[in-house]
């Protein structure tokens, strides 16, 4: 009896030994490890047992703490194509992860607009208006077999997050996935000839604090009185409820950068703080993924009637442009970078405008001219960068002209692009009254003169400031203009 006790109690106190090797749900199968950094692997054990990870000729080891926690670095690799194993073993339990590849990582956030998806039935979004539906051949053809997609469902899940783990690019995996990750993933993978992983992250509706930790806000000097409150509320919402569960348990993953796409839900309520927002989440990343200097790349809300929407938040016509002037001031925070979208927009109505493709390979420009280094890579529209006046005349100069200033449009049949011959739109000056008036603007070279028969000394000049503004001022590279509203000097 005494030794049939004493093997009762052997196994059970074996069991929890063997779950206690417990890794998070970010590291599965199939993923891919970032290349030329040290790669951060981690989890839980029996308290006090030894960890040994082995992958291809590395092996690392680490000793579970007090609470059962581990992590320990793989030295850099080089990109590979060929798929490894990574042994996890204790002296109680072995786990192999298998089909890894080693390449560039990039986590894709935001709201409905970078969530959606490679498949646009799937939330009945409309067909685009012009030219053949790209997404739609390419789910055809399966994806990249480079690329690798982890998908972090939409539930508020704690301690880990919610997700059916890294997969190949496949017609099934695919066609749930954001589209413009997909094809800023795709873009990378083509101009790099390395593997790409892609992180899908993103909640339709949500607003950036939902994606920010509270903790954040109670140490911002903007935002640390009105956070003494508990719970932590910031203009009306409860920060960190995403972060919680679709963020936070996926760091120390290893990776390059974010792409972001949000704004929208914050436009709805006149934030007025949003670069200081912008600044908090990029800091918590940042410090979450262990790298300082992560890029950041965004899109620029799209052109769309705010003035329509029965929700009565008091808009006009100039509300969302004075939230992307918010979003053209974030390219002042440090390795940050600005996609323009007012010509990919078919109906003002529709907040969900076509052309993922294009808006995913215009965030890719940015990796690929200021994250790798590539030159020559024309990555961003002409902004201006000041404006004079002589008589009637204001007269604006600019940077990332490209090859040089056009008028221009996206041919409704091909969606190439096509330089045209006329004046540009959307343009506005004022006075020293401050009332705008429409205006002729024309290039003149690499400056755009702009006047008004109503205006006799202007003052004040503004571009797109209008939520429906889809102007045809672009470089000829055919990457629109930013919007913005620009005061001469005296």
């Amino acid at each position: 009896m005494g030794g049939l006790m004493t093997i009762l109690l052997t196994f059970l106190f074996a069991v929890p030994a063997l779950a206690l090797l417990k890794l998070p749900n970010v590291l599965t199968s199939n993923m891919v490890f970032q290349r030329d950094q040290p790669v951060a692997i981690w989890g839980s054990a029996t308290p006090g047992q030894r960890v040994l990870v082995t992958f291809d000729a590395q092996q690392q080891t680490a000793v579970a703490g007090s609470d059962g926690a581990w992590q320990l670095q793989l030295a850099p690799m080089k990109a590979s194509f060929v798929p490894r194993d990574l042994h996890i073993s204790t002296n109680d339990a072995d786990t192999v992860l298998t089909n890894i590849l080693v390449g560039e990582v990039w986590l894709c956030g935001g709201q409905s607009n970078m969530e959606y998806p490679m498949n646009r039935r799937l939330k009945k979004y409309a067909a685009p208006g012009r030219g053949l539906d790209l997404s739609e051949a390419e789910l055809q053809k399966g994806g990249s077999p480079h690329i690798r997609l982890l998908r972090i469902e939409k539930v508020n899940s704690l301690p880990d997050c919610t997700t059916q783990g890294w997969t190949p690019c496949a017609d099934s995996t695919l066609a749930p996935f954001s589209a413009i990750g997909y094809y800023f993933g795709k873009a990378l993978q083509e101009a790099l000839d390395v593997p790409v992983g892609l992180i899908s992250s993103n909640w339709g509706g949500s607003r950036i604090e939902r994606w920010t930790p509270a903790t954040a806000y109670e140490q911002s000097p903007v935002f640390a009185e009105e956070a003494k409150a508990k719970p932590v509320r910031i203009d009306n919402i409860d920060p960190g409820l995403h972060y919680n569960s679709m963020i936070a348990p996926l760091a120390p993953y290893t990776l390059r950068g974010f792409i972001w796409y949000q704004g929208e839900s914050n436009v709805m309520f006149h934030d007025a703080r949003y670069v200081e927002k912008t600044r908090l989440l990029l800091d918590a990343w940042r410090q979450d993924f262990n790298s300082a200097d992560a890029p950041f790349y965004y899109v620029q809300v799209a052109p769309y009637a705010y003035t329509k929407r029965k929700d009565k938040m008091s808009h006009t016509p100039q509300t969302m442009a004075e939230f992307c002037a918010l979003q053209t001031a974030c390219l002042e925070l440090p390795q940050t970078g600005q996609v323009i979208v007012t010509d990919l927009v078919d109906k003002l109505t529709d907040i969900h405008p076509s052309y993922k493709w294009e808006v995913g390979r215009r965030l890719a420009l940015w990796a690929l001219a200021k994250t790798y280094e590539q030159k020559d890579v024309v990555y961003s529209g002409p902004q201006a960068t000041g404006v004079t006046v002589k008589k009637n005349k204001a007269t604006l100069r600019f940077e990332h002209m490209g090859s040089g200033l056009t008028a221009g449009r996206h041919n409704p049949e091909t969606n190439a692009f096509e330089c045209v011959d006329e004046n540009l739109t959307w343009f506005e000056v004022a006075g020293k009254d401050g009332i705008f008036h429409d205006a002729t603007a024309v290039i003149k070279g690499d400056l755009v003169e702009v006047y008004s028969p109503e205006v006799k000394r202007p003052v004040t000049v503004r571009f797109a400031w209008n939520e429906a503004a889809m102007p045809n001022f672009f470089n000829k590279e055919g990457l629109p203009a930013v919007p913005g509203k620009w005061t001469a000097t005296k």
